[in-house]
């Protein structure tokens, strides 16, 4: 039986995928891909390093998902209601705080700054999702049989 860190890192790869090519398909305010603007939180344009930098937090945000949740994920329900609930708290940490800090702008920004307030729904949206498949996939991953189904 893996542990639930690595059962978590998993579950968030699967999530971050979908999430990813979200924002490969959105646009930022400067009409490139949403992930082309992740890159820059690392110094890049390039698609590829925004997407390695975003499977990179997927990998921070699954661990410590598995660490706080792995035990109340007793069903896909309770899956996918912690998966949300840590995803909307990482859309706070990192879209509304980590990311406008690292590129120059105000707390807050995508969601005070008009060009941007439409993308500031759009993540909190992906989050969402991200969150969702995260706690799902969590749940598949652990393989909990119900007691009926171990007698046979």
């Amino acid at each position: 039986m893996q542990s639930k860190v690595v059962t978590g890192i998993i579950a968030a790869l699967i999530g971050g995928v979908a999430f990813g090519m979200i924002m490969t398909m959105m646009s930022a305010p400067d009409g490139k891909p949403m992930m082309a603007m992740v890159a820059k939180v690392v110094q890049s344009d390039s698609l590829v390093v925004g997407w390695l930098y975003h499977l990179f937090n997927s990998v921070i945000i699954g661990a410590s998902f598995g660490l706080l949740f792995g035990n109340r994920v007793q069903n896909y329900g309770a899956g996918i209601l912690w998966g949300i609930i840590w995803g909307v708290v990482w859309w706070i940490i990192g879209g509304l705080i980590l990311m406008p800090l690292f590129l120059g702008m105000p707390v807050f920004a995508p969601l005070t700054m008009e060009p941007m307030r439409m993308m500031g729904i759009m993540s909190l949206m992906g989050h969402i999702i991200f969150g969702a498949i995260m706690g799902l996939a969590f749940f598949a991953l652990v393989g909990k049989v119900p007691a009926t189904m171990e007698a046979n």
